[in-house]
């Protein structure tokens, strides 16, 4: 697709006329560091744009916060628990505040990994076969009927923490167990082995696919946010026709959660070409590593438009 295809995408409010912004940002998730770098170039980004922003890093004192300042929206740019799992939408919602993003519904059933899954199977959406880890009974039966290779989840993070590739049964059993120090509830699934894909949504319109390619086991936490040898592509490096394919199957998946706003859908691709959806994401970072401002870039819009057009997604409080 051309830019001129992305033009609608473009914020036609002015600046002033969204209010008071409050871009909540930091929280207590074990990707803290990740939001506040994403939230210090979001609201640096609001600022130059004209809007009356500012920064709030979410602690305990939250709830005073909010009713103590004059707010007319949220931008929210938490990742994890605590900003992305529907408790902060409700929380805005209780207090009347619009905010950016999807609400209560697919923001909880978006971080649940497991829950995201079964929407997916029950709708004939193709994702790994899994299983869920309570014990090490169930490590060793997840080896005979998913077979190995197999990857571990925590089944309510993100940013690639507390995930591992394994390779035997004990190597599972250990990868268990330090899943285990980050959730209460782990998953894992079959190895797909082949070149993954991620597929940035802008307000209902999927942006240009890209394509990673990183020498690490797969694309975990350093090579998201730290290594410098992460390779992306854009173009992806599909066919036309697998590429809409692709953007088609991302569209799909985030409609079957209620995704809205924005949202990053990461896709594998296997040996035979086939697509499999491994988990969208309702408030993907936006750092200077971060892939939603890379997939904008190449539709035409910088950083700033791409601010302004999923802050302007917010003007009303969802029902």
């Amino acid at each position: 697709m051309t830019a001129r295809a992305y033009e609608s995408l473009m914020s036609t409010i002015a600046p002033s006329d969204f209010g008071r912004v409050a871009v909540l940002y930091g929280g207590t998730s074990a990707e803290r560091e990740v939001s506040l770098k994403s939230g210090a170039q979001v609201l640096g980004a609001l600022q130059a744009a004209g809007v009356d922003a500012f920064g709030i890093d979410v602690g305990d004192d939250l709830l005073q916060v909010l009713t103590r300042e004059k707010i007319d929206r949220a931008f929210i740019i938490l990742h994890g628990r605590g900003g992305e799992d529907g408790s902060m939408q409700g929380l805005l919602e209780c207090l009347g505040i619009p905010y950016t993003g999807s609400g209560i519904l697919a923001s909880a059933l978006a971080m649940d990994k497991l829950r995201t899954k079964q929407v997916w199977h029950s709708l004939g959406i193709s994702t790994p076969r899994h299983a869920v880890l309570a014990n090490e009974d169930d490590c060793v039966t997840a080896v005979t009927e998913l077979g190995l290779p197999l990857i571990v989840k925590p089944a309510h993070e993100g940013s690639s923490i507390g995930m591992a590739k394994v390779t035997s049964s004990d190597e599972l059993v250990e990868a268990w167990k330090a899943a285990s120090a980050y959730d209460s509830q782990v998953l894992v699934e079959q190895w797909i082995d082949g070149p993954e894909f991620t597929v940035a949504v802008l307000r209902g319109q999927v942006l240009p696919a890209i394509g990673l390619g990183t020498p690490h086991t797969f694309y975990d936490y350093d090579a998201k946010y730290l290594a410098n040898d992460t390779q992306y592509r854009i173009p992806s490096g599909l066919s036309p026709e697998k590429e809409e394919e692709l953007l088609q199957l991302s569209l799909r998946a985030c409609q079957a959660i209620g995704i809205s706003g924005w949202g990053r859908v990461d896709i594998m691709q296997d040996a035979h070409g086939a697509f499999w959806l491994l988990e969208v994401n309702t408030a993907p970072g936006m750092t200077d590593h971060s892939l939603v401002p890379m997939a904008a870039r190449a539709a035409g819009l910088d950083f700033q438009q791409l601010v302004l057009s999923i802050l302007a997604d917010s003007l009303q409080v969802r029902g």
